[in-house]
C-alpha cells in the first residue's frame, strides 16, 4: 500500500549516473582529460550497479 513512499534505487543511481556523465563532460570540455577519464570510470561502474538493480527489478 505505501510502496510508492519508498525510495526507488534505480532512480537515484540514474541521477548519480547522469551528474558524472556531466561532470565529465565538463572536465573533457575544459582540457582536463585525466579528471574526464576518472568521471568516466566512475560513471561507468555506476551504470553497471544500475543494469544489476534494473535486472533484480525485472525479474520481480
Amino acid at each position: 500500500m505505501f510502496n510508492w513512499l519508498k525510495p526507488d534505487p534505480v532512480k537515484k543511481l540514474r541521477r548519480q549516473y547522469d551528474a558524472k556523465l556531466e561532470q565529465a563532460m565538463l572536465a573533457q570540455r575544459s582540457g582536463n582529460l585525466r579528471l574526464f577519464a576518472d568521471l568516466t570510470a566512475e560513471s561507468e561502474a555506476l551504470w553497471q550497479q544500475l543494469e544489476v538493480l534494473m535486472a533484480a527489478e525485472k525479474t520481480k
